[in-house]
């Protein structure tokens, strides 16, 4: 059976990513295709509650170090229970969220070693990645603004502005690596918008996938 197409959607806090997880899932579904939708730190019972830790505002600050090790720690759980079961039967995984997100929040956000990050890369993944990365790139003002109006702020939504620049040049320079790997959707424009540029990405997807 050949392998299922991993995508994972990224970008900023308010960047659109979940509600544009499920109308992709939909189009996805609509091509025939067999779709799961899950998201990252979570997935799974184990991440979802590590999850809770990473992102309770209620709990004391923690180190940079332990929060990448959480990062990991959570993934491990959700490829070995989730994510590698589902490819290996053809299914198409769409991800909330994935490496990407640790190397622009835990690298470029917390200034911790990239190098460092690519070691649990490789120890946690092997040599999976995403097939494909969609970034909702947006300016963070309007993301933290999208962000607040959701209701009460977790633990990194309530980083200050500069941490959220770093993440933003953080991405769009992964990216600018392999473009053709990394579609970016201007998420700033309107939500109809977002979906003709997220339709055309999700076309070309398709198309590839049975070349």
């Amino acid at each position: 059976m050949k392998r299922g197409v991993f995508i994972s959607l990224e970008g900023g806090e308010g960047a659109g990513k979940s509600t544009n997880a499920t109308w992709l899932a939909d189009y996805l579904r609509s091509q025939g295709k067999t779709v799961l939708v899950t998201r990252e730190p979570g997935g799974t019972e184990v991440a979802e509650a590590i999850r809770e830790v990473l992102l309770s505002p209620g709990l004391p600050g923690m180190n940079a170090d332990t929060e990448l090790l959480l990062m990991f720690a959570a993934r491990n759980e959700h490829l070995q229970s989730k994510i590698l079961p589902a490819l290996g039967q053809g299914t198409w995984v769409i991800c909330d969220r994935f490496t990407d997100a640790t190397y622009a929040y835990q690298g470029y956000g917390r200034g911790i070693s990239l190098a460092r990050i690519a070691e649990l890369e490789h120890w946690v993944q092997g040599n999976l990645r995403p097939d494909y990365v969609i970034l909702f790139d947006l300016d963070v003002a309007t993301g933290m603004a999208r962000a607040q109006a959701r209701g009460r702020a977790d633990r990194f939504e309530q980083e200050h502005v500069a941490f959220f620049e770093r993440i933003r040049v953080g991405y769009q320079e992964r990216a600018q690596q392999s473009p053709q790997r990394y579609p970016i959707i201007n998420a700033a424009q309107s939500l109809e918008q977002v979906r003709q540029q997220l339709q055309a990405v999700a076309e070309r997807i398709v198309a590839e996938a049975v070349t």
